[in-house]
């Protein structure tokens, strides 16, 4: 697959992200090959553990542009697909029944965070920053909701979801986005040894673990919840804020909510 490498070294998957000069952005067909890649992996009896890793400077900036451009004109139906396959592909990662870290190399904004939320472990360069973009946009983080809020907890979600301000890797870990910082040169080496103790455990145990912690949360991560994000993305999509929100992105400039400041 052009937009995604997957290679099985031993008992460890690497999913590689690879549209490095489009910042590892979505679309359509990276959605639909990381659901693949993943559903896939998760089946697999010699894998034991997958990474999640990318390409370039940036681990993923979010929607791509010429994906943004489309969804502008979508109507709520068509958002609401849309947004569904988005909202698959993170539970098709979240509900693997293998282990799953996040090699964070670099920035992930909005989508990107999702990711990084959506695996068990997330382990980052000291130079990444994080950022939940959407409101910028007039947008709402709704599919990546469930699982930035279990990651972070619903106090800093509340901040970083409204601000949509910037925050470097060591708040990422101070808050529980990610698990732990390290120099770039050294990421590698802990996300190797990271990988390695996951792979020498029980693999049925790890994923009936997985389900238990999913059982113990405070909320199911089901359907009815899925159902509510893809809705509440495609309703603030098709609204006229969320269109001058994302028009004024695409054109860069500045959405009329900021005209009259």
């Amino acid at each position: 697959m052009a937009d995604l490498n997957v290679t099985v070294h031993g008992a460890r998957a690497t999913v590689t992200l690879a549209r490095p000069q489009l910042r590892n952005a979505f679309n359509d067909e990276l959605i639909a090959a990381l659901t693949a890649a993943f559903a896939e992996l998760g089946a697999r009896a010699d894998v034991r553990v997958i990474v999640l890793a990318a390409e370039g400077p940036a681990f993923c900036a979010g929607a791509d542009l010429n994906w943004m451009r489309r969804m502008a004109d979508y109507g709520r139906d068509e958002n609401l697909a849309d947004a569904g396959r988005l909202a698959a592909m993170l539970r098709t990662i979240h509900a693997c029944p293998k282990p799953t870290i996040a090699r964070v190399h670099g920035d992930a904004y909005a989508g990107g965070v999702g990711l990084v939320a959506a695996c068990d472990l997330a382990v980052a360069a000291e130079t990444a920053g994080f950022c939940l973009s959407e409101v910028k946009l007039g947008l709402i983080p709704a599919t990546i909701g469930p699982y930035v809020v279990r990651a972070m907890g619903a106090r800093a979600a509340r901040r970083y979801m409204l601000t949509a301000e910037r925050f470097d890797a060591a708040e990422a870990r101070r808050i529980g986005l990610v698990h732990e910082v390290v120099p770039a040169g050294q990421l590698d080496e802990r996300v190797g040894q990271l990988a390695d103790q996951l792979a020498a455990n029980g693999p049925q145990a790890l994923a009936a673990c997985k389900r238990l912690l999913d059982d113990v949360a405070e909320a199911a991560l089901d359907d009815a919840l899925v159902a509510r994000t893809v809705q509440a993305i495609a309703d603030v999509r098709a609204s006229a804020e969320g269109r001058e929100g994302v028009q004024a992105f695409l054109n860069r400039r500045r959405p009329a909510w900021l005209a009259t400041t």
